[in-house]
């Protein structure tokens, strides 16, 4: 499976309108090559440099999604959340609100993994997950990860 964006390419930059420096919208996300018997995905976006990447102490969550459903190959830029493809549910961000959360690193240049799931299932409601329920949540149902990252330093 492959995870690509429009917005950045794997291991480049981002720009900043996709940061709290800019309009902190969503980048567009695509992916293909999805494994045959996938059910669903579910997408978490995290930032494992925090707060500083010289000396990590944290994995800073900034966007949890699942039971995107199979019929969906994108997410366009700046998704809002009744603009989400039908079923899909949202978890809680590291700011304890649902959607998106763009890069706003306090120090040094930060790496933002963009993780791809194709499950063999469709979870059930689990209210506003984690990302670390979520992760248990899908714990035996992964099919195929793929990632896209994203750097990103304040100026």
């Amino acid at each position: 499976m492959k995870l690509t964006s429009q917005s950045f390419v794997n291991q480049g930059d981002i720009p900043i309108k996709y940061t709290c420096d800019g309009n902190d919208i969503s980048p567009a996300l695509a992916w293909s090559d999805v494994p045959e018997g996938t059910n669903s995905f579910a997408l978490i976006v995290d930032d494992p440099d925090a707060p500083d990447p010289a000396n990590p102490r944290m994995t800073w969550v900034h966007w949890v999604l699942y039971n995107i459903p199979i019929t969906a190959v994108s997410l366009p830029e700046g998704v809002l959340k009744q603009d989400l493809p039908a079923g899909t549910l949202e978890g809680l961000n590291d700011w304890k609100r649902t959607g998106y959360g763009g890069p706003c690193p306090p120090i040094g240049k930060h790496r933002y993994f963009h993780k791809l799931y194709a499950l063999d299932t469709v979870l059930p409601d689990l209210g506003l997950p984690t990302k670390a329920k979520l992760e248990k949540a899908i714990e035996g149902h992964v099919l195929s990860q793929a990632e896209l990252v994203g750097l990103y330093q304040r100026q």
